[in-house]
Protein backbone atom coordinates (compact mmCIF):
# COMPACT_ATOMS: atom_id res chain seq x y z
CA UNK A 1 0.00 0.00 0.00
CA UNK A 2 1.14 3.55 -1.13
CA UNK A 3 2.07 6.31 1.47
CA UNK A 4 1.10 9.06 -0.82
CA UNK A 5 -2.15 10.85 -0.87
CA UNK A 6 -1.02 12.41 -4.02
CA UNK A 7 0.89 10.52 -6.55
CA UNK A 8 3.98 12.04 -6.81
CA UNK A 9 4.75 13.27 -10.39
CA UNK A 10 8.66 14.17 -10.53
CA UNK A 11 7.98 16.54 -13.54
CA UNK A 12 5.37 18.98 -11.24
CA UNK A 13 7.50 18.61 -7.95
CA UNK A 14 11.02 19.59 -9.76
CA UNK A 15 8.80 22.75 -11.27
CA UNK A 16 7.57 23.92 -7.63
CA UNK A 17 11.29 24.40 -7.22
CA UNK A 18 11.60 27.77 -9.70
CA UNK A 19 12.40 30.74 -7.68
CA UNK A 20 13.17 28.94 -4.08
CA UNK A 21 16.12 28.52 -2.61
CA UNK A 22 15.52 24.28 -4.27
CA UNK A 23 16.26 26.53 -7.58
CA UNK A 24 19.64 28.24 -6.41
CA UNK A 25 20.80 24.89 -4.85
CA UNK A 26 19.92 22.82 -8.43
CA UNK A 27 17.51 20.31 -6.05
CA UNK A 28 15.78 18.45 -8.42
CA UNK A 29 13.11 15.36 -7.36
CA UNK A 30 14.47 12.31 -9.21
CA UNK A 31 12.16 9.25 -8.00
CA UNK A 32 9.54 7.74 -5.11
CA UNK A 33 8.52 4.27 -4.47
CA UNK A 34 5.74 2.95 -2.31
CA UNK A 35 7.54 4.56 1.17
CA UNK A 36 10.12 6.75 0.35
CA UNK A 37 10.89 10.20 -1.97
CA UNK A 38 14.13 11.05 -3.54
CA UNK A 39 15.83 14.21 -4.36
CA UNK A 40 19.68 15.24 -5.21
CA UNK A 41 21.28 18.47 -5.02
CA UNK A 42 25.09 19.59 -6.63
CA UNK A 43 28.41 20.21 -4.74
CA UNK A 44 29.99 23.10 -6.12
CA UNK A 45 30.57 26.85 -5.15
CA UNK A 46 27.09 27.02 -4.38
CA UNK A 47 26.93 24.30 -1.23
CA UNK A 48 30.59 24.59 -0.04
CA UNK A 49 32.29 25.66 2.68
CA UNK A 50 35.04 27.92 2.83
CA UNK A 51 37.16 24.62 3.13
CA UNK A 52 35.83 23.34 -0.05
CA UNK A 53 33.31 20.46 1.49
CA UNK A 54 30.00 20.76 1.60
CA UNK A 55 28.13 23.28 3.61
CA UNK A 56 25.75 21.05 6.32
CA UNK A 57 23.38 23.64 6.39
CA UNK A 58 23.12 22.69 2.41
CA UNK A 59 23.09 19.21 3.60
CA UNK A 60 19.95 20.30 5.93
CA UNK A 61 18.09 22.32 3.11
CA UNK A 62 18.20 19.72 1.15
CA UNK A 63 16.98 17.06 3.87
CA UNK A 64 13.97 19.73 4.62
CA UNK A 65 13.38 19.85 0.95
CA UNK A 66 12.27 16.22 0.01
CA UNK A 67 11.05 15.33 3.84
CA UNK A 68 8.66 18.37 3.67
CA UNK A 69 7.78 17.78 0.02
CA UNK A 70 7.03 14.26 0.90
CA UNK A 71 4.69 15.67 3.84
CA UNK A 72 2.89 17.27 1.49
CA UNK A 73 2.25 14.67 -0.52
CA UNK A 74 0.81 12.48 2.45
CA UNK A 75 -2.26 15.46 3.34
CA UNK A 76 -5.74 16.76 1.82
CA UNK A 77 -3.99 20.15 0.35
CA UNK A 78 -7.83 21.41 0.20
CA UNK A 79 -7.53 21.57 4.17
CA UNK A 80 -4.33 21.26 5.30
CA UNK A 81 -0.22 22.34 4.53
CA UNK A 82 2.58 21.53 6.45
CA UNK A 83 5.27 23.33 7.93
CA UNK A 84 8.60 22.12 10.03
CA UNK A 85 8.23 21.91 13.45
CA UNK A 86 11.92 20.51 13.88
CA UNK A 87 15.19 19.54 11.93
CA UNK A 88 18.27 18.10 12.96
CA UNK A 89 21.42 16.23 11.48
CA UNK A 90 24.66 14.61 11.92
CA UNK A 91 26.94 14.82 9.18
CA UNK A 92 29.15 11.77 9.00
CA UNK A 93 31.65 12.55 5.81
CA UNK A 94 32.67 15.28 3.68
CA UNK A 95 31.91 15.77 0.00
CA UNK A 96 33.64 17.93 -2.47
CA UNK A 97 31.94 17.35 -5.79
CA UNK A 98 29.35 15.80 -7.44
CA UNK A 99 25.32 15.18 -6.30
CA UNK A 100 24.37 14.06 -2.87
CA UNK A 101 21.31 11.91 -2.62
CA UNK A 102 18.89 12.43 0.13
CA UNK A 103 15.86 9.87 0.95
CA UNK A 104 12.81 10.72 3.13
CA UNK A 105 11.34 7.38 4.37
CA UNK A 106 8.29 8.19 7.25
CA UNK A 107 9.01 7.42 10.97
CA UNK A 108 5.49 8.76 11.76
CA UNK A 109 2.56 9.76 9.99
CA UNK A 110 0.21 11.02 12.37
CA UNK A 111 -2.83 13.63 12.33
CA UNK A 112 -1.19 16.65 13.32
CA UNK A 113 2.89 15.94 13.35
CA UNK A 114 4.55 13.95 10.62
CA UNK A 115 8.58 12.63 11.33
CA UNK A 116 10.95 11.29 8.70
CA UNK A 117 13.79 9.73 8.49
CA UNK A 118 16.22 11.08 5.62
CA UNK A 119 19.90 9.72 4.75
CA UNK A 120 22.05 11.24 2.27
CA UNK A 121 24.53 9.78 0.33
CA UNK A 122 27.27 10.41 -1.95
CA UNK A 123 27.58 9.69 -5.76
CA UNK A 124 29.27 6.43 -4.64
CA UNK A 125 26.97 5.25 -2.21
CA UNK A 126 28.65 6.56 1.00
CA UNK A 127 26.71 8.13 4.09
CA UNK A 128 27.46 11.90 4.31
CA UNK A 129 24.46 12.93 7.03
CA UNK A 130 21.44 11.36 8.64
CA UNK A 131 18.70 14.32 9.61
CA UNK A 132 15.32 13.81 11.13
CA UNK A 133 12.56 15.95 10.10
CA UNK A 134 8.91 16.93 12.16
CA UNK A 135 6.28 18.42 10.12
CA UNK A 136 3.19 20.18 12.02
CA UNK A 137 0.11 18.96 10.07
CA UNK A 138 -2.15 22.66 10.05
CA UNK A 139 -5.65 23.08 8.96
CA UNK A 140 -5.81 26.05 6.09
CA UNK A 141 -7.94 28.11 8.02
CA UNK A 142 -4.99 28.90 10.44
CA UNK A 143 -2.33 31.24 9.32
CA UNK A 144 -2.97 30.01 5.48
CA UNK A 145 0.70 30.17 3.43
CA UNK A 146 0.66 32.87 1.01
CA UNK A 147 -0.27 31.91 -2.34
Amino acid sequence: MSLWRTPPNIEQLNVIQKNTIGEVLDIRFEAFDDESLTASMVIDHRTHQPYGLLHGGASVVLAETVGSMASYLCIDASKFYCVGLEINANHLRGLRSGRVTAVAKPIHIGRTTHVWDIRLRSDEGKASCVSRLTMAVVPLGENPPAR
